[in-house]
């Protein structure tokens, strides 16, 4: 089954730039965009996200997730970020979380 694609995650990409179609590869959630050139694959299809999250257990659940999640990648994805580089965890990032 394909991921649902929200107007939040849609708002979230064109926030950077990008757009955001179903994924054409295995086991993942969204294929990104910028300027019609392909980025990234982004988002495994066994693990939730932000929005998953938002819809089963609520905002606040769905925070907690978002912070944790942050916590783990921050130092990682924002040097890369500080770079200039439109890495699949930068754009799993800011799309999905």
């Amino acid at each position: 089954m394909p991921y649902n694609i929200t107007d939040s995650i849609k708002r979230k990409a064109s926030a950077i730039g990008v757009q955001v179609k179903p994924s054409t590869r295995a086991g993942k959630k969204l294929d990104v965009y910028k300027d019609g050139i392909y980025q990234a694959s982004i988002g495994a299809l066994g693990y939730k996200d932000y929005e998953i999250y938002k819809q089963e257990k609520g905002t606040d659940y769905a925070n907690e997730k978002r912070r944790q999640y942050k916590a783990r990648h921050e130092k990682n994805i924002s040097q890369k970020y500080r770079d200039g580089k439109m890495t699949a965890g930068f754009l799993a990032w800011r799309i999905l979380w």
